[in-house]
């Protein structure tokens, strides 16, 4: 149902230190001031010789300005973002750059202040096509030649707060901050035919979004994302049915 729903509506080594070329940890507290610690480490990682930081352009404030290329670091979901990306990129380079959690470590305060914290592993491991569950947002824009979307994979710390009943759907926990630990990944997507890669010759050269889920194990739910994502930038196309199940193929250039 989510499938037709949203059709109808509508990133390693854990000891690898993966960075830029030229890279330097140029970052004396320009534009750190005020911003989350993931964000603001993200920013710093990101650093080289002659980058500036907090530069307007018109009249939005930009992470980084290398050159002529303008580098916003997105860590929450790009509804924010959405109309700032579509302002700037008629006339300016822009890259969106995205950290998805590869591995994550929950440190949780305790309820009373008093005892010690504790820090676990999470069992889950994001990868690079958890990026659909905000590019879903505007899929048009890697259409556009002056944009360009980069995943980061990450190991992250998320440390936690207990809240009561603020937080009801997680058991009264909120998440107080995200804290970089280590880039392990990148990759870069500048156009619409980059994505191809996430359609997997398991799938068939017809599919379906279950037969997508069983070749990459992925949840059905962002197989459905992806697939429409795909589907707005011409990467596959719809052909028919297979019983009540949409079939899809790579699309014919």
């Amino acid at each position: 149902m989510l499938d037709l729903c949203i059709e109808d509506l509508l990133i390693g080594n854990d000891h690898q230190d993966v960075r830029p070329p030229g890279d330097s940890r140029l970052m004396s507290g320009i534009g750190l001031l005020n911003e989350k610690p993931l964000h603001a480490s993200l920013k710093e990682w990101y650093a080289q010789p002659g980058d500036q930081f907090e530069v307007t352009v018109d009249g939005f404030v930009i992470d980084i300005v290398r050159d002529d290329l303008l580098l916003e670091i997105q860590t929450g979901n790009f509804a924010s973002i959405k109309s700032k990306l579509a302002a700037l990129v008629h006339s300016h380079r822009i890259r969106l750059i995205y950290p998805i959690a590869q591995e994550k470590w929950i440190v949780k305060q305790a309820k009373d202040n008093r005892s010690e914290a504790t820090r676990r592993k999470s069992p889950k491991k994001g990868r690079v096509e958890e990026l659909y569950r905000e590019l879903l947002r505007f899929p048009h824009l890697i259409m556009n030649p002056n944009f360009s979307l980069e995943v980061l994979l990450i190991r992250e710390e998320e440390e936690r707060r207990y809240e009561g009943k603020q937080k009801w759907r997680r058991r009264g926990w909120g998440t107080e901050e995200r804290r970089l630990l280590e880039v392990v990944e990148r990759k870069v997507f500048e156009e619409a035919a980059d994505l191809k890669a996430h359609i997997p010759e398991e799938a068939g050269e017809s599919f379906t979004t279950k037969d997508l889920a069983e070749a990459t194990g992925m949840s059905r739910t962002l197989v459905q994302k992806m697939v429409y994502c795909l589907r707005k930038v011409n990467v596959i196309e719809f052909t028919g049915k297979e019983g009540r199940a949409n079939l899809y193929r790579l699309a014919v250039a």
